[in-house]
């Protein structure tokens, strides 16, 4: 699984949403300023996370975008998820992926199977909330 720049760029809008979350809308332009990125490129990322329920959007004098809940009620799983689709070690784990004539027979299906859970599992286990508080995860949770 390799998350691209745009699930990349997707937690680091939410992270930087959530450190400036005090009720206003907060600028396109300011986030892409601090976080070093072009609008445009975010216009596309926040408008997927838009539709996904994940922020808030508003247009006009006075817009912007905020996050819809708490830093706390969103996972890491989640966001990446709405931004790359499933993530999936192989592609034969695809939703969209044909079903493999070998899985029968597949000697490595039942690894990537439950490697798919542990990073599941792990990326469900994570909230915004947590990598605002320090970023670093311990050895206990890793």
């Amino acid at each position: 699984m390799m998350v691209s720049t745009k699930g990349r760029y997707g937690l680091r809008v939410m992270i930087d949403l959530a450190e400036h979350r005090n009720g206003d809308y907060v600028v396109l332009m300011d986030i892409a300023r601090r976080q070093g990125l072009s609008e445009k490129y975010l216009e596309g990322i926040l408008s997927v996370l838009s539709r996904n329920g994940f922020v808030l959007a508003l247009r006009g004098r006075g817009g912007g975008y905020q996050l819809a809940k708490a830093p706390g009620e969103y996972t890491i799983g989640s966001i990446l998820r709405a931004l790359e689709g499933p993530l999936v070690p192989v592609a034969c784990l695809g939703e969209s992926c044909e079903p493999c004539a070998h899985a029968a027979e597949c000697r490595t299906l039942p690894f990537w199977t439950k490697l798919g859970e542990h990073i599941d599992a792990f990326l469900d286990n994570v909230t915004l909330a947590d990598l605002l508080e320090g970023g670093a995860l311990t050895e206990t949770e890793a």
